[in-house]
């Protein structure tokens, strides 16, 4: 179809190529090239009804690979796509799609259903489901839990701007009193008691280093930097993106003033999120990718652990990749996490951190989600053993990462199934803006989805 065909002069194509919408110029072009939804499908690698969610705009159509094939295909000017220069490679290694060894499928097959649910067996799972989650299962609601508010950080606040009021101590900064804050913390963020965390860590924090002050830098190098990294991660989890940019810089300061390389390593991970977090994905990629990349040439640390870091800085890489819309180095990138968690073999929590085959499959959820394939991400999903997530936190960011496949697949019951799991799992990992956004669409299906009300007031998303 070339320029001259009249699809291109139409008031339908003039208006679509005004709202930058891809894939009504998609659709347009496509109708007009008399080629089938199956057949352009099978030409780029996506089905049918994918490719007719992006269409009619269900689905964000961004993945610059798919893109450009659909370009090619329609012959439809790349410009017009909103296409960019594709971004150098970052690793050599080209994508395999082969299943991990070791993983199981999801036990809690109710919560995903099949395409012929019954309706009447839908609503009664759902109204159970939503009695689950209230006190008779979870046991009484905390005075503090009730609020949907996010957990105060004007004491970290006030650390990070060295303000006239620092936090007292109430402890001896010795090595060992040290270390206990540090793994305090860690256990604190993975059973996602994040309003604990908030509240402990600046004086954690000061812990760590008074005992530098007192002539041991070099020695409380590394838990200060693994500090800075949790409030890092925590703030990420609030939205903090400002507080997280210099909780970042923090940890990665810290760690090159003495830490081991694996502390260095996974600061850098923390300045890669916090870049991600400013929409600045290229740079956001190429420090994650460094930063592996080096660590594969150390050998003064445990394999174990250095294996461990390094698939997650390659999966923290996939992951920015495929925020951008780059398909390619996000699945060349995912591939090379999906090879370090296979030299493990297992899932490891290893300084507060987890990494391991099942791991992979989070991201692969999240990527897949990305580059608009909710069927895909659920696929994902149902490979994962979900009893054996060994935190709290990746337990809820699993349900989470599930409930926006599926509300970006449009299926509003099972998006809200898959958070109620998630507020099951962990009630205060539900809190974050992306659960209030789902909660508050959900309630166009009120009448049909029993306690969904309930349920977005819990989570702030009607205040």
């Amino acid at each position: 179809m070339d320029g001259t065909h009249p699809i291109w002069r139409s008031v339908a194509m003039r208006d679509a190529l005004a709202r930058r919408d891809a894939g009504a110029i998609v659709r347009l072009a496509r109708r007009a090239a008399d080629i089938t939804l199956a057949q352009l499908g099978a030409a780029v690698g996506y089905t049918a009804a994918s490719l007719s969610r992006m269409e009619r705009g269900k689905q964000p159509m961004r993945d610059v690979q798919l893109l450009r094939q659909v370009a090619e295909c329609l012959d439809i000017p790349p410009d017009l796509l909103g296409l960019a220069p594709r971004h150098k490679q970052a690793t050599s290694r080209g994508y395999v799609d082969q299943p991990l060894s070791g993983t199981t499928r999801v036990g809690a097959q109710a919560l995903f259903g099949e395409e012929g649910d019954d309706p009447v067996r839908r609503r009664k799972l759902l109204t159970g489901l939503a009695g689950a989650t209230s006190s008779a299962v979870l046991g009484p609601t905390p005075a503090a839990a009730q609020s949907p508010a996010r957990p105060i950080l004007s004491g970290l606040e006030d650390l990070l701007l060295h303000r006239q009021n620092s936090p007292l101590l109430g402890t001896d900064p010795t090595p060992s009193t040290v270390l206990a804050a540090v793994d305090a913390s860690r256990r604190d963020f993975s059973a996602c008691r994040y309003d604990a965390l908030a509240r402990a860590l600046p004086s954690r924090i000061a812990l760590a280093q008074a005992l530098g002050a007192e002539g041991h830098p070099r020695q409380t190098a590394t838990p200060v930097a693994d500090l800075y990294t949790v409030a890092t991660r925590l703030c990420i989890k609030l939205g903090e993106d400002g507080l997280a940019a210099v909780t970042a810089d923090r940890a990665l300061t810290a760690a090159l003033g003495g830490a081991d390389a694996l502390t260095v390593a996974e600061a850098h991970r923390m300045v890669s999120s916090a870049w991600r977090r400013q929409g600045h994905y290229a740079r956001a990629t190429d420090v994650a990718v460094t930063a592996a990349q080096q660590l594969a040439t150390d050998r003064t640390t445990d394999m174990t652990e250095r294996l461990s870091v390094q698939g997650n800085l390659y999966a923290t890489a996939a992951y920015t990749a495929a925020k951008q819309g780059d398909r390619h180095t996000a699945q060349a990138l995912i591939t090379e996490a999906q090879a370090t968690a296979g030299q493990l073999g297992h899932d490891e929590l290893l300084r507060g951190t987890v990494f391991g085959p099942s791991q992979v499959l989070l991201h692969q959820i999240s990527i897949s989600y990305l580059l608009g394939d909710a069927g895909q991400a659920i696929e994902h999903a149902r490979r994962i053993d979900t009893a054996a997530l060994p935190t709290s936190e990746r337990q809820a960011r699993y349900w989470i990462d599930v409930a926006r496949a599926f509300d970006q697949w449009g299926k509003p019951d099972r998006c809200y199934r898959a958070l109620l799991a998630a507020e099951h799992a962990a009630p205060q990992e539900v809190r974050r803006g992306s659960v209030r956004t789902m909660a508050a669409g959900l309630m166009r299906h009120d009448r049909a989805l029993p306690g969904v009300r309930a349920f977005a007031q819990r989570v702030g998303a009607l205040a």
